[in-house]
């Protein structure tokens, strides 16, 4: 009886019981969800993105170089009489204007050899104006042959030779003077004054070749800085263009520190560094570039007049080569092929792929494939883009 029980069916209901809940764990499934919900609607899994136009606009093409800092001008001041020094008058790190004094020299003794210069030459004048009598003297007499002629000749000898004994004595003066003169030092430029050299009571010399202190012109200001040899032929033709613009830039790119212009082009390449050495001016009004100080120059060549540009974040480098993402009508990308000029700043010439007007993606470039559907985040202006050109 029990055996028999064990191979009775199970009741119709049981087995109902289990299908249903194995359909409703089929139609549960994520992958069945997925496909029971159709497809998706126009902007559901779109990127976001940000967007520019494709404009044209007056692009400044540069030459990047490094270079340093030098005084326009650099005098280091020295003694040019020997003797105590017995006043600084310039305090240390300040400007100073041409025809300051700097330091003064005990000019004692040198006003006394000039005062004795002096008194000789008016001495040999005093003989002179009494030669010069006898010698009236002597041409009175001699018709009358109470003078003979070799006295005669003697006397106009002595006048001559005291006539050139009073230039003489004149030398001695101008000498004199001018030696008394360089006991009171002054700037031959105007710049800034370094470190004092000497103190006061020191005794100065004219061979001493440390000086009292170093002078530097600021304003304006030299950069020496070098560029690659075949630029030489692209500056060449801007300097018979007119005048190069150069910007000094801080190393780190973010500051434009001051702008002038170059002037001089070196004559001849460094065959070790394969490089050409420049020579710029700046006005510096502000004190921004320093002796010594290294920066970053660079040179504006030439400017391309209504080039058709987009911003750099919207080119990519593929296998293929230079490529953007563009966005279509129905807010889908186009992998577009691009032949690209001159980078300058944020904006890239681009001489062929694009036309202008067109939309091109400028982030999230890494989340896309051709086809994929965006969303614009954000859409540079026209006059932003613009903007950036050259910065």
């Amino acid at each position: 009886m029990d055996t028999f029980r064990r191979f009775i069916p199970a009741p119709r209901w049981l087995m109902g019981s289990v299908a249903l809940l194995a359909a409703l764990v089929w139609l549960l499934l994520p992958d069945r969800r997925s496909d029971a919900a159709g497809p998706p609607h126009k902007g559901a899994g779109a990127v976001d993105v940000d967007v520019a136009h494709v404009k044209r606009a007056d692009v400044p093409v540069y030459l990047d170089g490094l270079g340093t800092i030098q005084a326009f001008n650099t005098v280091t001041v020295t003694a040019r009489v020997d003797g105590e020094l017995q006043k600084i008058a310039f305090e240390e790190g300040k400007m100073v204007n041409k025809g300051d004094l700097l330091a003064q020299i005990d000019p004692r003794p040198f006003q006394a050899a000039l005062e004795l210069a002096m008194a000789q030459k008016a001495k040999d004048e005093a003989q002179l104006q009494s030669a010069k009598a006898d010698l009236e003297r002597y041409l009175t007499l001699a018709p009358e042959n109470l003078a003979s002629k070799q006295t005669l000749d003697a006397q106009r000898a002595a006048v001559a030779g005291l006539e050139a004994q009073i230039k003489g004595d004149q030398a001695n003066i101008d000498n004199a003077r001018t030696q008394l003169q360089y006991t009171s030092i002054t700037s031959p430029i105007q710049g800034r004054t370094g470190i004092r050299r000497v103190d006061v009571g020191n005794n100065v010399r004219s061979t001493d070749t440390n000086g009292i202190v170093v002078v530097t012109q600021l304003q304006p200001i030299s950069l020496i800085f070098t560029l690659p040899e075949d630029a030489l032929s692209v500056v060449g033709n801007a300097l018979n263009a007119g005048k190069v613009i150069v910007e000094a830039m801080s190393r780190d790119g973010s500051k434009d520190l001051d702008q002038g212009t170059v002037t001089l082009v070196d004559n001849q390449i460094d065959q070790t560094t394969g490089t050409i050495r420049l020579k710029a001016v700046f006005p510096n009004p502000q004190n921004k570039l320093w002796p010594g100080q290294y920066i970053d120059a660079r040179v504006l060549v030439h400017t391309e007049k209504g080039a058709l540009t987009i911003p750099s974040a919207a080119v990519q480098r593929g296998p293929d080569g230079m490529f953007t993402y563009v966005v279509k009508s129905d807010q889908t990308v186009e992998m577009r092929p691009l032949k690209v000029g001159e980078e300058s700043g944020s904006l890239m010439v681009v001489q062929g792929g694009i036309s202008e007007g067109e939309k091109v993606v400028t982030s999230n470039q890494y989340r896309l494939q051709p086809g994929a559907h965006v969303r614009i985040a954000h859409e540079a202006p026209d006059q932003e883009l613009l903007g950036k050109a050259g910065q």
